[in-house]
């Protein structure tokens, strides 16, 4: 059984296959990241943000777990792509003399590399930003209860280079996913002349929520600045 897993990860089905799913995680915990963050949109002056940032902080060594789970479904996610991008890239010599749309490309799919990779320097500068941001951790310690919290992220994603580089992330993020979505459910088996179209609509329509989400959160913070 080992023997035959190990057989599949490294054949190139087995990587599309991670690639897919390692993916479609990811998606699954932008929906919740999203779910917790339009809470600053509440009106109660952050109070409900502030409550749920809290019990994400109180979890302690479970919450230093799950963001290690996040960085391996990142890192191996982000490294198969990368793999699978320099390897199509090599095969396909001919790749100038084809036309953009040839074999169903999109902007989307035609920039997925792209989007992905300003996509990875914008979770850089959030993380620094938040994350590991002294006075944004303090705000939950001493029983401070996140107080400040929503006002700090507000403020900052407030400063208009800042809320151009996280709106310029949301439609990179919706442009990314509205190609992957569709992709990896249909790597994962979700192929089918009559449901494809479904799958499509699908992976569009929440990629225009999530973008649309996030985006309502940064137009939200501008405009309070």
């Amino acid at each position: 059984m080992l023997r035959w897993l190990a057989t599949f990860l490294a054949s190139s089905i087995g990587k599309k296959a991670v690639t897919a799913l390692t993916g479609l995680l990811l998606v699954g915990f932008a929906v919740g990241h999203l779910a917790g963050n339009l809470l600053l949109l509440k009106g109660d002056q952050g109070r409900a943000f502030e409550a749920y940032a809290q019990k994400l902080h109180d979890l302690g060594p479970l919450l230093l777990v799950a963001e290690l789970g996040l960085v391996a479904l990142f890192g191996g996610h982000i490294a198969l792509a990368l793999r699978a991008t320099l390897q199509n890239r090599a095969a396909r010599k001919s790749r100038y003399a084809m036309s953009p749309g040839h074999g169903g490309r999109t902007l989307a799919s035609a920039t997925m590399p792209l989007t992905g990779s300003f996509l990875l320097l914008f979770l850089v500068v959030h993380l620094l930003n938040f994350r590991f941001d002294s006075e944004f951790k303090a705000r939950f310690a001493d029983g401070r209860a996140g107080a400040g919290a929503a006002q700090q992220v507000l403020d900052s994603m407030g400063q208009p280079l800042l809320a151009g580089l996280y709106l310029l992330a949301f439609l990179a993020l919706g442009l990314h996913l509205s190609h992957g979505i569709q992709s990896a459910l249909q790597t994962l088996g979700a192929h089918h002349p009559r449901y494809t179209p479904v799958i499509q609509r699908f992976g569009w329509g929440l990629a225009a929520l999530l973008a649309l989400g996030f985006s309502a959160i940064g137009v939200y913070a501008l405009s309070r600045a």
